[in-house]
């Protein structure tokens, strides 16, 4: 068996896999706000303990990590949200842990386990998309992950939908994830509803089925949905362009949303021969993902 971690930028989890993609343990936690100041130690203690006693209930053989950005030779280049970069995070968890140690970006973790066990398995060509704070990606070609060397590539977020649009944390203007994240879909919809940001997702979506039961037809709630389905279905589109795929797979904080966004998006893209589906594994494709 092996040990996955999914580490965020607020979050971690940990878990004991089996050789075939179950989880059979699961710890995790949110990180208080005094952690994240020191979150490198933070990080590193959490995964100490924890990893070790797990070693002592379990016959562990590896030990995988996803988390966003990437990394070479163990040392994080960038650390996409999480301020990590420079930082040898294999270096520091092999001097308390005594296991082979793998490190590989989140998005690409949750497209691999969803390939091997989840929404995208037995098909040839796919694509995911997990669409959070930001959007990640991964693409398939005969069943292979698509790489682009250290950096992990295929980053459709940063894919322009929009020329002189929205800057980007990345320097450019127009990005993807800067019009069709679930964050920006979520940030949308609170100031279309005079609503601060203490207003919950679980609130947002009761909100929409509110309004979608009673047929309110709310015009706020419709241009926020209306613009991003549009803006959604513009980046889905290049992608089907570019790839071809069978299906396209979608997981992050979208899954949560599929019952009111997810047959308005297929309908807006319009391409009945190609499957859009949600995620199966949820939030535990990152940690399987990262020990295959």
């Amino acid at each position: 068996m092996k040990i996955g971690v999914d580490i965020g930028g607020s979050h971690i989890a940990i878990a004991v896999v089996d050789t075939k993609g179950k989880i059979i343990e699961k710890i995790e936690k949110r990180f208080t706000s005094r952690e994240r100041k020191n979150f490198k130690k933070s990080i590193e203690e959490y995964i100490t303990e924890h990893a070790n006693q797990l070693m002592q209930e379990y016959h562990i053989t590896e030990m995988g990590i996803a988390m966003p950005g990437w990394s070479e030779n163990g040392v994080i280049l960038f650390g996409g949200n999480l301020d990590l970069k420079g930082y040898p995070i294999i270096e520091r968890l092999q001097e308390k842990v005594n296991l082979p140690i793998k490190i590989r970006n989140d998005a690409k973790c949750a497209a691999i386990a969803e390939n091997a066990y989840g929404c995208l398995k037995g098909y040839d060509r796919s694509i995911f998309l997990t669409l959070g704070t930001g959007i990640g990606g991964a693409a398939f070609i005969d069943n292979q992950l698509l790489t682009a060397g250290i950096r992990p590539g295929y980053e459709f977020g940063h894919m322009v939908i929009q020329r002189n649009g929205i800057s980007c944390n990345c320097g450019r203007r127009g990005c993807f994830e800067r019009y069709a994240s679930m964050k920006v879909f979520k940030d949308n919809l609170r100031n279309a509803l005079n609503l601060d940001e203490t207003a919950s997702g679980e609130e947002l979506l009761e909100i929409i089925r509110r309004n979608n039961s009673e047929n309110r037809n709310y015009e706020a709630i419709e241009n926020v949905i209306s613009e991003y389905i549009e803006n959604l279905s513009t980046g889905i589109l290049n992608l089907i362009n570019i790839f071809e795929p069978k299906i396209i797979g979608i997981g992050g904080s979208f899954v949560y949303f599929e019952d009111v966004l997810l047959e308005r998006l297929k309908e807006k893209v319009g391409r009945e021969d190609i499957k859009i589906e949600t995620a199966i594994l949820g939030n535990d494709a990152g940690m399987i993902g990262a020990v295959l």
